[in-house]
């Protein structure tokens, strides 16, 4: 099975009223067979969004109008996502924070999945869930020059396949339960706001769980959090 784990750098965070363009795209392809997971080849390239990229997110990938200004337009990165630069398609799509980057690239179909959303299950105890820490924290054995610069999409992508063989390669999680995991609410370890801030969420008050689905204000997210920790504990 070739897993390909993409990933794309925008203008901005797309809105209903705004929906952003690519500015970059990658990928770093994942060899899965037999039960074990090995990286491969990837590739990355500049994409000419069309409108100019406001100097707060060129701060972030520090990618500038003079970087893209020659660069194809955006199907144009969806496709070389899709053909693997030439190398063939993939039999399914990841992406580290795909609930982002599928409103650039949607994967033609085929199944996809969320890195992000499985570390956060299967690394509970890591001190942050960005890539980049989780590289450091698992201590992954990437190669340096595949990893710069930072906050590229090619050099991300590379990470988070790394991030991607551990969790198949110690039989943490199964493809099939990273799809599942992928179409629900990111589960966050510990509680991110008020008075149990910091607290894991399965040590939270039954009634504060109940207080959160039913009477709270707060967004989805947080509330699936409270109802899932509720039907763990068959209080739902």
């Amino acid at each position: 099975m070739l897993i390909r784990v993409y990933d794309v750098e925008t203008t901005g965070l797309p809105t209903e009223e705004d929906p952003q363009a690519l500015v970059q795209v990658g990928f770093c392809d994942l060899h899965y067979s037999a039960g074990e997971a090995v990286v491969g080849l990837g590739g990355q390239m500049f994409v000419n969004p069309g409108r100019l990229i406001p100097p707060e997110v060129s701060a972030i990938h520090h990618i500038t109008d003079s970087d893209v200004a020659g660069a194809p337009p955006p199907d144009v990165g969806c496709h070389f996502i899709a053909s693997g630069n030439d190398t063939g398609p993939a039999d399914c799509y990841a992406a580290f924070n795909l609930d982002f980057d599928k409103q650039f690239f949607g994967g033609g179909g085929l199944p996809m999945f969320c890195i992000y959303k499985a570390a956060l299950r299967v690394y509970p105890d890591a001190p942050s869930h960005s890539n980049q820490a989780l590289r450091y924290w698992l201590k992954l054995p990437v190669e340096l020059e595949r990893t710069v610069p930072t906050h590229y999409a090619g050099p991300d992508a590379y990470v988070s396949a790394h991030i991607l063989a551990d969790i198949l390669n110690n039989g943490f999680a199964t493809i099939e339960d990273m799809t599942r995991w992928s179409k629900g609410a990111a589960l966050l370890p510990r509680i991110n706001f008020g008075k149990h801030r910091g607290k894991k969420w399965e040590e939270a008050p039954t009634d504060y769980l109940q207080w959160i689905t039913d009477k709270s204000d707060l967004d989805r997210d947080t509330k699936a959090n409270a109802r899932h920790w509720l039907k763990q504990r068959g209080a739902a």
